[in-house]
């Protein structure tokens, strides 16, 4: 059953960008600290599946989940 979860298109201003810097840059946690912790956790979600990179390189269009809220990377 697909995810009935509202997404929010946040625009990089760019092609790609790293994951724990569009966590940050999209309100999702505040601190660097907070984004290391989740994504080692396994508490992020890039398009459905857990990844534990904060270095992952996101592309328009990929979909970030946590807690409950889908943002999704827009140019």
């Amino acid at each position: 059953m697909p995810d009935a979860t509202p997404i929010t298109d946040v625009s990089i201003g760019g092609d790609s960008i790293r994951l724990g810097q569009f966590l940050k840059f999209a309100g999702v946690l505040d601190s660097g600290g907070d984004v290391k912790e989740a994504i080692i956790d396994g508490f992020v979600t890039v398009n459905g599946e857990v990844d534990r990179r904060r270095g992952r390189q996101l592309q328009l269009g990929d979909v970030v989940a946590f807690e409950g809220r889908r943002v999704r990377v827009c140019a």
